[in-house]
């Protein structure tokens, strides 16, 4: 299966939607697109660039024929494997130009045997869920002592008991465990992704001017990786991007950083009466609103799909989640690592029986590019017979449609380095002049021959801008 099988299966989601819109070919066939060099980039298994670079051209392609369908303006996709690999670690490559090297380290030790000989992964990094872990581990922060206390526990109990403290932790699974259990059965009936009309309004057009989403405002309400990712997408293709968020701890983020690109910034308190009436009057001026908080979190404020349409007719609101809406835990917070572990990607690469992650956030950076894409398809539709549109995806089903894929050869992945050649590193990266200083970062993966995807705003501290619209 290439990356070319990949993006087919990918673009057949969007329907006849781009069908029939003369001169534009419909969206299920990827004529006009060049998808350049092949997995393993890198040493895993899984074909982590082949289905990051089938992401990125379903997305750009949507924002190509969306441009198309307005102008009849046509061009060309391309998209190299390699890049395509790199830019699913993306926030790796981001340097602060006059900084020294980040030192040594990989923080905190995140796995751990329990009492049964199970690992778990302990989602450490955060520290009010390091903190939460403690208390119901009752140890101290230091890794002896949290191995020490998960000692104590069998791994499945633990889990839940951290769990229900409202931090993450995840029991490493085979494929084959995740596979017979309940919440992968549940997951397993959900398609890739989703694009559900929810409300009725009145065509619109999906942009304007010579960018493919020129004029579309979009409201970025989430956190790192993969909603911002899908924010971060739409920004490069033209659209006017304003990111939302609770507070700037974390400006020192380069996940948060390397996801700014484009953007505009602002931080709010939606618990609080003013904050919830700021957002629902730029909610109401938006034609995308995007959310990757816990499934329940913002409905609980105020702004569910339902109440955001009401607000402003002809939204298109995207939903990313960790487990999807179906099945025991499909209103459980989580991360890329946290599913990774779950799911049996940890285990397929563990080394010597120690889990390993893969060298890539796949699920996180191929959920967001996949939500960019299914904004532009419910865009589209928008434009043809009106309507607010509900797009709804979880890293748990990236995760699945990614274990469904074919495996590398373990010859091919004997001959792939850990990390692109420098002179190649050279032509992906790019610096930008920031308030954080001058930065050097990984430029947009996708080539457009006539609306080459750029940003035009550099990243910015959260509370940078004002909470309203241009």
């Amino acid at each position: 299966m290439s990356a070319g099988d990949i993006l087919d299966d990918l673009l057949s989601v969007a329907g006849p939607v781009f069908a029939n819109t003369a001169p534009t070919p419909a969206l299920a066939d990827n004529e006009g697109v060049t998808l350049r060099g092949a997995d393993p980039v890198f040493p895993t298994p899984p074909r982590v660039g082949e289905l990051g670079a089938a992401a990125i051209a379903a997305s750009a392609l949507a924002a190509a024929r969306l441009l198309a369908r307005r102008t009849g303006v046509r061009q060309r996709v391309t998209v190299d494997v390699d890049a395509a690999a790199a830019a699913m670690r993306s926030w790796t490559y981001l340097a602060d130009t006059a900084a020294d090297p980040r030192p040594p380290g990989d923080g905190p030790q995140l796995f751990f045997v329990t009492g049964d000989d199970r690992w778990i992964f302990l989602h450490r990094r955060a520290a009010h869920h390091a903190a939460r872990q403690e208390r119901v581990l009752g140890s101290g922060p230091s890794d002896r002592e949290v191995a020490e206390a998960v000692r104590r526990w069998k791994g499945a109990e633990l889990e839940e008991a951290i769990v229900a403290a409202d931090a993450c932790a995840a029991l490493v699974r085979s494929h084959a465990e995740w596979a017979g259990h309940a919440q992968a059965v549940a997951v397993a009936e959900l398609p890739l992704l989703t694009v559900t009309k929810i409300g009725d309004s009145d065509p619109e057009p999906a942009g304007r001017g010579d960018r493919p989403l020129g004029g579309v405002r979009v409201l970025d309400v989430t956190h790192v990786l993969a909603g911002p990712t899908c924010a971060r997408t739409l920004a490069e293709h033209g659209a006017d991007v304003l990111r939302i968020g609770p507070g700037s701890s974390g400006d020192r983020n380069p996940m948060q950083r390397d996801t700014g690109h484009g953007k505009r910034s602002a931080v709010l308190d939606l618990k609080s009466a003013d904050g919830a009436a700021s957002l629902r009057a730029l909610a109401g001026g938006a034609d995308v609103f995007s959310q990757g908080y816990r499934p329940g979190a913002l409905a609980g404020l105020g702004f569910s799909p339902a109440e955001v349409a009401a607000l402003r007719p002809g939204i298109v609101y995207v939903s990313m989640s960790a487990f999807g809406t179906r099945g025991p835990w499909r209103d459980r917070r989580g991360y890329d690592s946290v599913v990774q572990s779950v799911s049996g990607f940890c285990d397929e690469v563990a080394v010597d029986g120690q889990p390993r992650f893969l060298p890539v956030s796949a699920l996180d950076y191929v959920t967001g590019y996949l939500a960019a894409f299914g904004a532009q398809v419910a865009l589209a539709r928008r434009a043809a017979e009106g309507g607010s549109y509900h797009v709804q995806l979880s890293l748990a089903q990236t995760g699945r449609y990614l274990a469904g894929l074919p495996r590398t050869m373990a010859a091919e992945r004997a001959g792939a380095a850990a990390e692109l050649p420098a002179a190649r590193l050279a032509e992906l990266l790019t610096e930008t002049d920031t308030p954080f200083g001058r930065l050097r970062h990984l430029a947009p993966t996708a080539i457009m021959s006539a609306t080459p995807p750029r940003w035009d705003r550099p990243t910015v501290p959260m509370d940078h801008d004002s909470p309203v619209w241009d």
